[in-house]
């Protein structure tokens, strides 16, 4: 299986930048990755992108190397895996709310001996069934990485337990649902938010996992001596939708000197 790049730079303590992907373009995943960052984050959760879609953007990040990770939607055990069996570099699950939940995941999405997922090797991931099954089950379990996003109140008394769960890669705290969840939405900076941070980079210092986080929510610097590794920089969608906005405040402007 191609190793990881992100499991790769997490491993020696190096950062991770991921670019947003909300729209289901390969192209636009091409030139993220041309443009150097190291994931890029394809979207499955909110936005209505197929498999199809998805399958097309991961083959345009592995042209330059680079990983990608599907946030899943909730769903069966077959919603989680089939992005992985397209050779999507790992998953990200929203909204885990236990450590019982973190557990099924883990038992839905890795091999045995950490959990039960159920084998078919006829697709990208197994290079189409050219790898060993053997070999490819260990090399899936090293090789493929399992993010669970802690984006609300009800998980942070479980933290120590969820981080303690064997399979999980990246806590990856989600700073606007979880204020949404406090009744404070959008105060990314209130008190509750700034401590819920800390606490999940250091729930997975404490039991070797990564951190991850959109980068902007504070200071970057803080973040990182946070513990964060894995950070998410910008969107496609954003991206475009300010590239139009100046443009067109920069017409206006020469509109009116004519």
């Amino acid at each position: 299986m191609r190793p990881s790049r992100v499991l790769a730079k997490l491993r020696k303590g190096e950062m991770v930048v991921c670019a947003g992907m909300n729209l289901g373009s390969p192209r636009a995943v091409e030139i993220a990755a041309r443009c150097g960052y190291d994931c890029v984050w394809l979207g499955m959760e909110h936005v209505p992108n197929t498999l199809h879609d998805i399958e097309e953007q991961i083959r345009a990040a592995k042209m330059y190397d680079v990983d990608s990770i599907v946030r899943v939607p909730r769903g069966s055990y077959s919603d989680f895996i089939r992005p992985l069996e397209l050779d999507a570099s790992g998953i990200m699950v929203p909204h885990v709310m236990s450590a019982a939940d973190a557990r099924e995941i883990v038992r839905r999405v890795r091999f045995y001996p950490l959990g039960r997922r159920p084998i078919d090797g006829g697709n990208a991931d197994a290079a189409y069934g050219m790898i060993p099954v053997a070999d490819y089950i260990k090399q899936a379990n090293e090789q493929r990485f399992v993010s669970i996003q802690i984006e609300d109140p009800e998980p942070i008394d479980e933290l120590d337990e969820i981080a303690a769960v064997e399979g999980i890669d990246i806590l990856f705290f989600g700073p606007v649902d979880f204020s949404h969840g406090i009744g404070k939405p959008d105060q990314l900076d209130h008190p509750e938010v700034v401590e819920a941070m800390r606490l999940v980079a250091q729930a997975a210092q404490k039991h070797g996992k990564f951190a991850g986080t959109p980068a902007g929510v504070i200071d970057i610097e803080e973040q990182v001596g946070m513990g964060y590794q894995f950070l998410l920089f910008g969107a496609d969608v954003v991206g475009l939708s300010q590239y139009f906005r100046d443009m067109l405040e920069q017409i206006h402007q020469i509109g009116k000197q004519v």
